[in-house]
């Protein structure tokens, strides 16, 4: 092992693991030693204490709480980390992901990861220590930290609702960039040249939206104005997009919204100020959810299909935690525009 720790990261088709007998070699001390420092560090030395606790943070290594058992022993059961509960977007996704895994006899443990990294790391930490046969998350791990430890933990890894060319282990979702290209595309299409964008302060909308932009200027039109509003939006943060947005350029023609939420929001504020969906505003949502197509006009939105990346991440653990092949490690699921009356 270097002295860096660099030699614990593991091919992940192998057991990839970082142990406690690898930090106790980097600490220089004994197993047993290294194993007291952590779980009782008052029984150590001031000096012990250090060379373990710079060990764990140089090879990502995590405490297995559930110490004891066989190490052969899986657990059958599956975390998946979404960044909220209360948004509907990722429901058929973990819906989908619950139902495969149940039917191969495993169990799914939902968490809260929020919009922010370190409780993303928190979370993932108190995960990893149960050691799980297998991780979901939502999006594409960007913590240094939190990719360091999952690394070393040696646990199946599947990256959902995301693309990147330098997944952490298995990945399965759709390119955002691409996204927001096709919406300026779309709504060019139909005429429309006087663009804005209402985007939710999350990452994943942000490249969205930063790639609509591009977009958008590429094929000769003004500055895309854009109304940032908090993650998880709500059709109350769209009514409140659209009124500063209108107050800023009144001459906006159509709108690509970072959710069915919020583009709810923005059609019922277009409504309350006499502004026609579409004739005067066009809207494009985000998400495809159950109302959309019910709306009154009904909602032009982006589709994904979250049952797919459920069904596809859940085969990738099994097959990974039972010892067979996966096949691909990236998946790019892609997505569609579906056109209704409000564009």
């Amino acid at each position: 092992m270097s002295k860096d720790g660099t030699s614990v990261r593991r091919a992940r088709r192998g057991s990839g693991a970082v142990t406690l007998h690898d930090v106790a070699k980097l600490a220089g001390v004994a197993p047993i030693t290294a194993s007291r420092a952590l779980s009782s560090p008052k029984q150590v030395s001031a000096e012990v204490l250090k060379k373990v606790t710079d060990a764990v943070g140089r090879t990502g290594y995590v405490r297995n709480v559930l110490a004891g058992g066989l190490a052969s022993t899986r657990s059958r059961l599956v975390a998946a980390v979404v960044p909220t509960m209360t948004g509907p977007v990722f429901l058929q996704t973990v819906q989908s992901l619950t139902e495969a895994l149940a039917e191969r006899g495993y169990q799914l443990m939902l968490g809260q990861s929020g919009y922010v990294d370190s409780r993303e790391d928190a979370l993932l930490e108190a995960i990893i220590g149960r050691r799980p046969d297998g991780i979901v998350l939502t999006g594409i791990m960007h913590s240094p930290e939190g990719r360091k430890r999952l690394l070393a933990a040696g646990i199946p890894v599947v990256e959902t609702w995301d693309l990147t060319p330098t997944p952490l282990d298995m990945i399965v979702g759709f390119s955002h960039p691409d996204v927001g290209r096709a919406v300026v595309d779309f709504l060019y299409r139909k005429g429309r040249r006087r663009l804005a964008v209402v985007a939710g302060d999350d990452e994943r909308s942000q490249r969205r939206h930063q790639a609509f932009r591009e977009a958008a200027r590429a094929a000769g039109l003004r500055d895309v104005p854009v109304i940032q509003v908090p993650a998880p939006t709500t059709l109350k943060s769209g009514r409140g997009a659209l009124a500063a947005l209108l107050g800023d350029v009144p001459d906006i023609d159509a709108v690509f919204c970072s959710s069915d939420l919020v583009a709810l929001g923005v059609m019922v504020e277009a409504q309350s100020r006499g502004i026609a969906v579409p004739e005067q505003l066009a809207v494009v949502g985000f998400g495809d959810l159950e109302f959309s197509a019910d709306l009154h006009p009904a909602l032009t939105t982006v589709r994904i299909d979250g049952a797919t990346i459920g069904r596809t991440a859940a085969q990738f653990i099994v097959d990974r935690a039972e010892g067979r092949q996966t096949g691909p490690r990236a998946v790019d699921v892609g997505f569609s525009i579906v056109d209704r009356a409000s564009t």
